[in-house]
C-alpha cells in the first residue's frame, strides 16, 4: 500500500490533538512533519504540545516551529475558552523531550519537504495559514510541487465562529489565507460547512478509552473540557469534529460533495475573515466541500483509535 505522505500544520488544540492521532494511527497515511502556528494557543505553547504528541504516538516525527504572529494583522485572543489555557484542557502531560524539533522555520520546514519529494506531500494546514503563506513567500515554486493542501478553515453558508462572519482559523491571519487561496496549487476547503455536521459524543469518547486506553484514553480526557464549551455555547451534547474531518477529507475525498468556486478572504473591518465566493478570473478555483457523509466520517475516525490502523 502506497500511503499519503501528509505534514500537518498544526495549533494544538484539543481537535488538532485528535487529527494528529488520527493520522498517526491510520495505515493510509505516513506524517513527515509537524509544523506549529498560533491559534488555539500561543506558537510556544502549540510546539511544545506538538512534541508531545509526537512523544506520545510513539513515532518519529519532525517538529517545526512556525510563526508567533499572524502576517499583518494585530494578533487575536487564542481560543482558550475552547481549548484551555495549554491546549489540551484540564490534561498536564509531562513535558516533553522535544528531540523531535528540527532547527528550521516551519517556512522552511514546508519548502524544503515538498522538493525532496516533488508530487508526493500533501499539506493538510487545522490552524491559521501563516506558515503556508510564509512559505509561499520564500519559493512560490512550492505550489507547483506539493500534491495537494487540504485546509480546515472558512466558512461559506454556515455562518462563523470566531465571528458572525469568520471562522476562527481564517479569522487569526485572513491575509495569510489569501495568499494560500490565490496561489496556483491544487486546495481544498473543508469549513465549517460540513465540519460542524460532523459531532462525536461523550459516549463514543468513553468507548475509545475501553479500547484504546493510551491513546483513546488520552483523547477522552482532554475532550472533556471540548465537551463543556460546546454545550455552553452551541447547546449539544457531544463536539464537532473540525481538525479529523479535513485529515478524513486527505484521503476519503468521496466522503464529501465537493464544489469548485474561486474563494476570497475579507480582510479588514466587521467582516474581517469571512471567506465568500469571487467573481474574479484572476483567483484559482478550489475545491470546497460543501457536504459530507457524517455517519461515513465518525465512523471511520473512531474505528481507527479503536484499532490502531
Amino acid at each position: 500500500m502506497v500511503k499519503r505522505k501528509l505534514v500537518i500544520d498544526t495549533d494544538p488544540g484539543i481537535d488538532d490533538a485528535m487529527a494528529i492521532v488520527f493520522a498517526c494511527l491510520h495505515d493510509e497515511i505516513d506524517v513527515v512533519g509537524l509544523t506549529t502556528i498560533f491559534g488555539n494557543v500561543s506558537t510556544e505553547t502549540a510546539t511544545r504540545n506538538a512534541c508531545a504528541l509526537v512523544e506520545l504516538v510513539g513515532q518519529d516525527i519532525a517538529v517545526a516551529r512556525g510563526s508567533d504572529t499572524p502576517l499583518v494583522q494585530a494578533p487575536r485572543p487564542f481560543a482558550w475558552e475552547i481549548h484551555g489555557r495549554e491546549g489540551f484542557g484540564d490534561v498536564q502531560l509531562q513535558p516533553p523531550a522535544q528531540g523531535s524539533l528540527v532547527d528550521e522555520t516551519a517556512a522552511e520546514f514546508i519548502c524544503r519537504k515538498v522538493h525532496e519529494e516533488p508530487g508526493e506531500i500533501d499539506i493538510c494546514a487545522v490552524g491559521p495559514l501563516t506558515n503556508l503563506a510564509l512559505a509561499l513567500r520564500l519559493d512560490p515554486s512550492i505550489s507547483a510541487v506539493a500534491r495537494s493542501v487540504v485546509v480546515m478553515g472558512g466558512s461559506l453558508d454556515a455562518g462563523g465562529n470566531a465571528s458572525k462572519a469568520a471562522e476562527a482559523n481564517i479569522w487569526q491571519d485572513p491575509h495569510a489565507a489569501n495568499a494560500v487561496f490565490s496561489a496556483p496549487w491544487d486546495v481544498t476547503i473543508v469549513g465549517l460547512d460540513v465540519t460542524k455536521q460532523v459531532v462525536c459524543t461523550p459516549e463514543d469518547f468513553s468507548m475509545l478509552a475501553v479500547k484504546a486506553p493510551t491513546l483513546g484514553g488520552f483523547l477522552n480526557r482532554v475532550v472533556q473540557y471540548y465537551f463543556a464549551a460546546t454545550r455552553e455555547r452551541s447547546g449539544i451534547s457531544g463536539c464537532h469534529m473540525h481538525d479529523p474531518t479535513a485529515v478524513i477529507a486527505a484521503i476519503r475525498r468521496e466522503l464529501f460533495t465537493i464544489r469548485n468556486s474561486a474563494v476570497e478572504v475579507i480582510e479588514a473591518g466587521e467582516q474581517a475573515g469571512a471567506t465568500v465566493r469571487s467573481a474574479s478570473t484572476e483567483r484559482p478555483s478550489v475545491s470546497v466541500c460543501c457536504g459530507v457523509d457524517n455517519t461515513a466520517v465518525q465512523h471511520l475516525f473512531l474505528r481507527t483509535i479503536e484499532t490502531g490502523f
